[in-house]
């Protein structure tokens, strides 16, 4: 594929604890993340850890991206039909050797996410139900790169390839901030919501083929 993804770093499994750590520090104030650790006694490699999941899934069964080797930011996406980390698919993943840093203060928390976020995860299932799309699972910029163009080359990328394959994406975001920049890119809105247990906003959002 040429274009902006070949202009992109793509992640080796060595590169996914780090990764882990860019997102820790890229959504180290992020609100919804703050509460539902709200009273954990954590620390940054456990945050890291937390994160490494996610981008360990997204490594197995989708595409995990920094703009250059040195992880400025880090974008993953998968197929939307595997859009859920099931239990297998953590195994098979390896997010579970993550799970082993986390401690059991934070490991715990798993079970909570299903509380907190199964609201979305049926809203997607019912929106996208019998299409095929791009799930943004998750996208983050460190701190001391941010307000430097590297989400907008990571969404670049990631737009160039949806428009290439002929198919959507899809995400959800915690800040209303995020839904105005997206929107920008070409995203609409599908619904917002409040998430059960922690009691804040979440926007899920579709950004359809431009034909």
């Amino acid at each position: 594929m040429s274009g902006q993804l070949e202009n992109l770093y793509k992640l080796k499994e060595a590169d996914l604890p780090k990764a882990g750590l860019v997102l820790a520090d890229a959504f180290q104030h992020d609100p919804v993340w703050t509460k539902f650790f709200e009273g954990v006694d954590k620390n940054d490699l456990q945050m890291g850890a937390w994160y490494e999941s996610a981008i360990r899934h997204c490594h197995r069964y989708g595409d995990v991206y920094a703009p250059s080797e040195h992880l400025e930011g880090i974008a993953g996406w998968v197929p939307g039909d595997l859009a859920e980390m099931t239990f297998w698919r953590m195994i098979r993943s390896g997010a579970f050797k993550s799970g082993m840093k986390m401690g059991w203060s934070m490991a715990g928390h798993a079970q909570k996410m299903r509380g907190v976020f199964g609201p979305i995860d049926a809203d997607r299932r019912a929106t996208m139900k019998g299409r095929a799309y791009i799930y943004l699972l998750i996208i983050g910029v460190a701190s001391e790169f941010q307000g430097q163009g590297f989400g907008g080359k990571l969404f670049g990328a990631l737009i160039e390839k949806s428009e290439q394959d002929g198919v959507p994406i899809y995400l959800e975001t915690e800040t209303e901030t995020n839904v105005r920049m997206y929107e920008k890119l070409g995203f609409r809105l599908v619904k917002q919501v409040t998430l059960p247990v922690i009691n804040l906003p979440m926007w899920e959002m579709l950004r359809e083929i431009k034909i």
